[in-house]
């Protein structure tokens, strides 16, 4: 007979949501289980941070663990289009709050905020792999299995599933729904970068749009140990084009971006490449009978604004707030005080993501005067505070955007920012 164990919180996944999520509900005095497939540090992607994130970390009492990591200071993010160039300085933006962030090892950055969960009282087992998940009782019971293979089940107040692409409970409780975003894919990989100063400013993640096609854009994202992030993202059939391992598609798709490739013409690739296709996902339904989903288990949307660890840190600290309050004793409509404003953000990063790809809001980021005002509102978008309704561009981020792009002259913006 499998053995019971009882917690107050369980949450599935160590990541990024998983550890913010446990951090602030052990300020909250709840006792919080964490089970975690893997063992940290491991590899993942989603390395530049945005300014809004550091929000959250210093809500959970995380800031000092992760200042003290050393990783790369960010302060905005410059952008590339043939001969065109622009940069967007996140400290000067439309929105209150952080205006700098980090570029991260996910690896390393991951555990530091899992060791600081563990800091606070969160007990974490890692190795330990969820196999089964009953929601149909008044509390959640999931079914787990050690690294030794012995089963055992946990009975939780409430479950959070923060277990990213491994998307447990959207597969287990069939929530999973198709994206509305077209299937794209990625190939990178970590390189010794050798970027001479001039070429990059390392506080700044760089994206490069390739020259002919305005949907295939690369990422460059400096490390603080003199390594970078690289990679490409386009169509599978546009990647099928390409033979060879994952790094020599990748190094053929760069030799085509004659910016990029001055930018890394000292690169040394000494890392195999990694590739995926299809990341884009959705659910039918962020919460239900005594569980939520946080971050990339609910909904993924597209690398191209690093909006993933954001969005993934906003819904954990949306749940904490609304388990605070269960606590207390007050009904809790996870509908509207959960699901409706984080798809809020989501669905401003939506906007601006299909106006990227339709390059619509290419037009925007190269054009070549802006109001300041209309230009710290980008800012703020790309910084991350897709929650700050003030904001035109978050309050009705599709009609801006399509009147933006229509008035892109000098004279026109001005006297849209009056």
């Amino acid at each position: 007979m499998q053995r019971i164990e009882k917690t107050e919180i369980l949450i599935m996944g160590a990541g990024p949501s998983g550890s913010v999520a446990a951090g602030l509900l052990r300020k909250q005095g709840r006792q919080v289980l964490i089970v975690e497939k893997e063992i940290f540090p491991r590899f993942s992607i989603g390395e530049s941070l945005l300014p809004q994130s550091m929000e959250y970390i210093e809500q959970a009492g995380m800031l000092q663990d992760v200042v003290e990591a050393g990783f790369q200071y960010k302060n905005g993010a410059a952008f590339a289009k043939g001969a065109l160039r622009t940069a967007f300085d996140f400290r000067d933006k439309f929105s209150p709050g952080w205006g700098t962030t980090y570029q991260v090892q996910r690896a390393n950055f991951d555990k530091v905020l899992a060791d600081a969960a563990e800091k606070a009282g969160t007990e974490i087992r890692y190795r330990h792999t969820v196999v089964a998940v009953d929601v149909s009782g008044a509390q959640p019971r999931v079914t787990v299995r050690s690294p030794e293979g012995e089963e055992y089940v946990v009975q939780a107040r409430f479950l959070l599933d923060a277990s990213g692409f491994a998307r447990i409970l959207p597969r287990m409780l069939d929530l999973e729904r198709p994206s509305d975003f077209p299937v794209r894919g990625a190939l990178f990989t970590h390189i010794e970068d050798r970027i001479v100063a001039q070429d990059m400013d390392r506080s700044k993640i760089l994206i490069s749009v390739h020259p002919e096609y305005q949907d295939v854009w690369f990422w460059t994202i400096p490390f603080s140990n003199g390594r970078c992030s690289q990679g490409v993202v386009a169509t599978p059939e546009f990647l099928a084009r390409y033979q060879g391992t994952e790094v020599e598609r990748l190094q053929a798709i760069i030799a085509e971006a004659p910016s990029l490739s001055q930018v890394l013409r000292h690169a040394q690739w000494d890392t195999p490449g990694r590739s995926i296709t299809g990341y884009s996902a959705n659910v039918t339904s962020l919460w239900g009978s005594g569980y939520a989903l946080l971050g990339n288990a609910g909904e993924f949307l597209d690398p191209v604004f690093s909006s993933g660890v954001t969005i993934a840190f906003k819904s954990a600290s949306l749940a904490a707030a609304c388990i605070a309050r269960m606590w207390q004793g007050e009904a809790v409509d996870w509908q509207a005080d959960y699901a409706v404003p984080l798809q809020a953000g989501v669905n401003t990063f939506r906007a601006f993501v299909q106006g990227w790809y339709d390059g619509g809001f290419q037009d925007v980021i190269f054009h070549e005067s802006h109001a300041p005002e209309i230009r710290r509102m980008i800012a703020s978008i790309l910084a991350g505070y897709a929650w700050d309704a003030n904001n035109p561009y978050v309050a009705e981020p599709q009609r801006r955007l399509r009147v933006l792009r229509e008035l892109c002259q000098p004279a026109q913006l001005q006297a849209e920012a009056a």
